[in-house]
């Protein structure tokens, strides 16, 4: 299974305000997996600043 996320998990705690929660979260879905960092920008999200930040 992948996740793609656009958020650091130390920054969770945004969605996930109950600490707990969000460190059990956290905790199942890195558990035995491999995290990977690409050091990119999402390109979903350049696309979507680009398309609003056009002159209409």
């Amino acid at each position: 299974m992948a996740i793609a996320l656009n958020e650091a998990f130390g920054r969770w705690t945004k969605t996930f305000t109950d600490p707990r929660l969000c460190a059990a979260i956290v905790d199942r879905l890195t558990f035995g997996g491999n995290i990977i960092e690409t050091g990119t920008d999402s390109y979903r999200i350049a696309q979507t600043r680009a398309r609003t930040d056009k002159p209409r």
